[in-house]
């Protein structure tokens, strides 16, 4: 896979090409002006492209999450969750504080959603999620020529994926601990970790816990 220069691949702040997700960012700019609400950037390891062995994808900034910090996951629950295991497993070190300038950094390990606005709702559709991915997502995944493995949390982050790479969905189904092969990737999967999918049971942190325990071994090997 051919690196691409970092900056070809970030959208600009006042990104267009989704309407209906450049029209929610704007209304929240007048409700929140603090706000980042722009498209959230990926979230790099120390060293930069070169230094990323696992790319972590999300489906979407959430609204007072990475819309409000500018940072992946940064916010909101999913974040407590995914950096204390992330810490556990070596690959962040620091204090994640909930906010983008704290003291927190990863390891071999960059974080970037399929979709890099949020979405109302939660909820990207077929269009928003297929140009984001063209135009952006894509082009991202090209830029770490050392990654070998991506974690994808969630069905939409996981056929985004699988596509991007260019793979079919139906050949590679998404299920939560699953590892699967694409183009030469090894692509592991859980259920997303949001309070919703833990408060149901959906995904317990033992659960979470296990997919990257595998995902360790399998780079440390």
């Amino acid at each position: 896979m051919s690196t691409v220069p970092a900056q070809a691949t970030e959208p600009p702040r006042d990104c267009a090409l989704c309407p209906r997700l450049h029209q929610f960012i704007a209304d929240w700019r007048v409700k929140e002006p603090e706000w980042h609400n722009a498209p959230v950037p990926a979230f790099l390891p120390k060293g930069g492209d070169d230094n990323v062995s696992l790319l972590i994808v999300g489906l979407a900034p959430g609204l007072r999450g990475a819309n409000k910090s500018g940072r992946p996951f940064t916010g909101d629950y999913a974040g407590d969750l995914l950096y204390s295991t992330l810490k556990r497993f070596g690959f962040a070190e620091g204090e994640y504080e909930a906010r983008p300038d704290d003291s927190l950094t990863l390891i071999n390990a960059a974080i970037v959603n399929a979709v890099r606005c949020v979405p109302p709702e939660n909820k990207p559709v077929g269009s928003e999620i297929n140009t984001c991915r063209e135009h952006f997502f894509a082009p991202t995944m090209k830029r770490f020529k050392n990654m070998k493995a991506i974690l994808t949390l969630g069905v939409i982050a996981h056929q985004s994926t699988v596509r991007a790479l260019g793979g079919r969905v139906a050949a590679h189904k998404f299920a939560h601990g699953a590892r699967q092969e694409v183009a030469g990737f090894s692509i592991f999967s859980s259920y997303h970790c949001s309070r919703y999918n833990t408060n149901t049971g959906r995904l317990t942190e033992d659960m979470f816990v296990s997919v990257f325990r595998d995902i360790r071994e399998f780079l440390d090997n």
